[in-house]
């Protein structure tokens, strides 16, 4: 039947109608927070750090997309071929016109269940108290001897081995070797705990492997070797897997490092540069107060030969001839000043006789009469008579007279 030509119905535009279906894809909830499985291919990474893949099964496939922020955190390396399933929400790619998954997790086939029983055993072994933080004990820092649980044959041995030797190389190293993976691991790890803590009875343990998947580091979930980390003499450093990686004996040990190489440096909170800076440091110090100590002798003896010095009785000889020449200058000047006083006295004296004298008065003009017979002064016209011979005294001198009248 042909459409008519003036046909009313509905129409779209082709990104009128693609948005729409991704509108209504977005808005089903069921299509929201959904977990797809299946095979993965066409797996790529380019430089922007997104990851494209398509999940596929026998009937169908699926285009999945992780954004770079999400994919920042796979905690494994995916390869085409690898059954896995990834979580996200259905949406549509409007300039593709298809629609594909929005991932925001994508974890191997299987971890999901792994990762069930994990919280189980958590719980379980958290209900004990066996991760309690009170329980943790100190690591040592100079440990004499480290052990270490691990494969022979991993990289993981290497680079703690480096590390150790770079940083510490005074202390022994005694290697437990025991697979990492496997089911014959947990029982190997918990022999090897218990062998190393009785034969060689090491400061510090590190119990350690590299990363990889949930399902490869499930032996360090398993409750053996939780409990046989609790049960350890020694204290445990966990490094295992990654820094995102996280198993059950890392709740149970001491102290956990996010890697291997991390927990070697736990180990050796103090380095050999440490020691070497330590004792010259403490050298310094102990010149600087051994020059403290000679200085405070020094300035003590000094005080000492001062008092010494201050009782000694050439000191207090030094004190009574000050004290006799502090004497002999205040008797000097205490003549002097009694000389000073007689010689003003003195001359007060002088100065009244010289104002009394007749010298004095001679020397104004006046002269002093005496009779030749007697001496007696003439004091009155009444004390001498005509005829008799005086002598006349002047200023200058004296000579004879005869009085002729009255």
């Amino acid at each position: 039947m042909q459409p008519a030509l003036f046909d009313a119905s509905v129409r779209y535009t082709v990104t009128d109608l693609t948005r729409r279906l991704r509108a209504l894809l977005e808005s089903t909830a069921d299509l929201q927070g959904v977990w797809v499985e299946g095979e993965l291919s066409n797996f790529s990474r380019p430089a922007s750090g997104h990851v494209y893949f398509t999940l596929k099964d026998s009937g169908a496939q699926l285009k999945c997309v992780i954004w770079r922020n999400d994919a920042a955190r796979l905690k494994f390396i995916p390869t085409d071929g690898m059954s896995v399933e990834a979580h996200g929400s259905i949406s549509l790619y409007e300039a593709g016109g298809q629609y594909q998954l929005y991932a925001d997790l994508l974890r191997p086939l299987g971890e999901g269940a792994l990762y069930a029983e994990f919280l189980r055993l958590k719980a379980l072994l958290e209900a004990e108290g066996l991760f309690d933080p009170r329980r943790k004990r100190p690591i040592p820092e100079l440990p004499r001897r480290i052990g270490i649980v691990t494969s022979p044959t991993g990289a993981a041995l290497r680079d703690m081995l480096n590390t150790l030797r770079r940083r510490y190389p005074l202390a022994e190293v005694v290697l437990a070797p025991t697979p990492v993976q496997g089911a014959e691991a947990p029982p190997a790890i918990v022999a090897a705990l218990r062998t190393l803590n009785l034969s060689a009875a090491p400061d510090v343990i590190l119990l350690a492997r590299g990363g990889g998947s949930m399902e490869d580091l499930w032996a360090f979930n398993d409750e053996r070797v939780v409990r046989a980390v609790v049960a350890s003499i020694a204290p445990v450093i966990s490094g295992v897997g990654h820094e995102t990686d996280f198993t059950l004996a890392d709740f149970a040990a001491d102290l956990r490092a996010p890697t291997p190489t991390a927990a070697a440096e736990l180990a050796t909170p103090i380095t050999l540069a440490d020691l070497q800076s330590g004792l010259v440091q403490m050298g310094q110090f102990l010149i600087s107060e051994a020059q403290a100590s000679f200085q405070r002798r020094r300035e003590g003896l000094g005080w000492l030969e001062g008092r010494l010095r201050l009782v000694s009785p050439a000191r207090r000889l030094q004190g009574e001839r000050q004290h006799l020449d502090d004497i002999g200058r205040r008797l000097n000047a205490a003549q002097a000043h009694g000389l000073a006083l007689t010689a003003a006295r003195l001359s007060g004296l002088e100065s009244r006789l010289l104002a009394l004298s007749p010298l004095a008065v001679l020397k104004r003009g006046y002269a002093v009469v005496t009779r030749k017979a007697d001496g007696r002064t003439v004091m009155e016209t009444t004390h001498v008579h005509p005829g008799d011979d005086v002598r006349v005294r002047l200023r200058d001198g004296e000579f004879e007279a005869r009085v002729s009248g009255e």
